[in-house]
């Protein structure tokens, strides 16, 4: 099975191609540059390098969230796009799942993060069982002073895996708990998006499927408080 991978979920916009033995191809970049205009054209210079057409993707597996409104939707049109019109199966990956397999073999809990801005962080929490990377607690938005608190209560070491981990070193330095992933580890790899999307189900409508954005945009919250005043 030929899986297409697609994330740009996040400030990182990754592609790949693989098959459930072998990564054919693999494509990343993190800079501050737009999504939009950058994506279909990553996507089309891939699957010329590995010498696959569209047809030939079997599954598309793509970075679901939690991450940047706009980049979400950017991944995800283009996904359900490809999708409906090739034919394709559809399989949505936690944005955050995909991170945490940057710590595959650490011996205690992974939490990977993205800053959610306001002191907030898109946060989840993964462990290491056997090589597998399984899911702890949902991911979830919260406070980085309260999330500090609630992992400090697991008695274990933490690996915070972050491309935002500049941000909250100085405050993760000071935790006895906390393990700070390396540069290398803390970028998602659409390698491994490839990798899960092809182990899991995947959707049944794809013109429903809908990122993970786990908190309203700021417009639309807006205009619910309007409303309820």
């Amino acid at each position: 099975m030929n899986v297409l991978a697609i994330d740009s979920s996040n400030l990182v916009m990754g592609v790949a191609v693989a098959t459930e033995q072998k990564v054919l191809g693999e494509l990343t970049t993190n800079s501050r540059k737009n999504h939009s205009e950058r994506l279909m054209p990553a996507i089309a210079q891939l699957l010329e390098a590995v010498a696959l057409k569209p047809a030939d993707i079997d599954r598309i597996a793509v970075a679901e969230g939690p991450g940047s409104y706009t980049g979400l939707r950017i991944g995800a049109t283009i996904a359900k796009m490809m999708a409906w019109t090739l034919k394709k199966e559809l399989v949505g990956v936690s944005s955050l799942e995909v991170v945490a397999q940057n710590g595959r073999y650490f011996d205690g809990y992974i939490a990977p993060f993205f800053d959610a801005r306001r002191g907030q962080v898109f946060a989840g929490l993964y462990e290491n069982n056997n090589g597998n990377v399984i899911q702890s607690v949902p991911d979830r938005l919260l406070q980085i002073e309260d999330w500090i608190v609630e992992l400090s209560k697991l008695g274990k070491p933490v690996l915070f895996l972050s491309n935002d981990l500049e941000k909250w070193e100085n405050l993760l330095q000071t935790q006895s708990y906390a393990v700070l992933g390396e540069s290398t580890q803390n970028v998602p790899r659409a390698a491994e998006l490839a990798r899960i999307g092809a182990r899991k189900e995947p959707v049944l409508d794809i013109h429903h499927f809908l990122p993970a954005y786990l908190r309203l945009a700021e417009a639309e919250a807006k205009w619910l408080a309007k409303q309820e005043r």
